[in-house]
């Protein structure tokens, strides 16, 4: 079991329960693979550095969690294929 910190960008424009859904998807997906969720660390709307596909802010959320090593691969996937996220990024600690 590793750990990782798995920090990404939503649009901003979502409501408050699409948000949920999205950080519940994807912390069911560490858990589902036996990982574990550490810490989950909602940083709320922040302007991005640049715009991204027109949009100029984004709603952060970073996750702390523990899992083997093939989860990562499998949060990217489902990540590249939801359209809701602008940006992410997955570090091995």
């Amino acid at each position: 079991m590793n750990n990782y910190e798995l920090l990404f960008i939503m649009d901003s424009t979502l409501t408050d329960e699409a948000k949920e859904a999205i950080i519940a998807k994807f912390s069911a997906i560490v858990t589902d693979a036996n990982g574990t969720i550490d810490t989950i660390d909602r940083w709320g709307v922040k302007k991005l550095a640049y715009p991204i596909a027109r949009k100029n802010d984004g709603y952060y959320c970073l996750f702390n969690f523990t899992a083997d090593s093939t989860v990562p691969a499998e949060i990217e996937r489902v990540m590249n294929i939801t359209d809701t996220i602008i940006r992410f990024i997955v570090i091995k600690k």
